[in-house]
């Protein structure tokens, strides 16, 4: 429970620059913008965000979902919206979405795959060599080790 604590902190932490350079980027000198491209901006902040986390991935927001954010948090209307009420209404967009299951079913596809996989190898090519209680073990040990490294879990 520690660790997810911990990673989601990590997450957080790498999210920031990415939510400022896309602010920069989609807000920074742009004074009168339309609804679209609002959404765009957002969508395009959800995106690079998924490219940089890996292996959690973001919802694209609603419409209907975004535009109450907007309305909740950007104060000055007619004002140009400012780097906190970016921040503000990304965060609560993505707490509303939440994550798709990719990365999960990603996880669980290995961890029993490829045990089960090797073993139907092993028991096919050499079934007296290791035997299945100590072979089963290592191979998801190996396959846990494999995705801690890709940063897959």
């Amino acid at each position: 429970m520690g660790q997810s604590l911990g990673s989601d902190e990590k997450k957080g932490k790498e999210i920031e620059p990415i939510i400022e350079k896309c602010y920069n980027e989609y807000f920074g000198n742009i004074e009168d913008w339309s609804t679209g491209d609002f959404y765009h901006a957002i969508c395009r902040t959800v995106e690079e965000i998924n490219k940089t986390i890996g292996s959690t991935q973001f919802r694209v927001p609603k419409t209907d979902t975004l535009e109450q954010a907007y309305q909740k948090h950007h104060q000055g209307k007619g004002k140009q919206l400012t780097k906190e009420e970016f921040q503000k209404i990304l965060r609560e967009v993505i707490w509303d979405t939440g994550v798709t299951g990719i990365g999960a079913k990603d996880i669980l596809f290995y961890l029993f795959g490829v045990p089960a996989t090797a073993l139907l190898m092993k028991q096919r090519f050499a079934p007296k060599l290791i035997p299945n209680e100590a072979f089963i073990p290592v191979v998801t040990s190996a396959t846990v080790f494999l995705l801690a490294k890709l940063n897959k879990i």
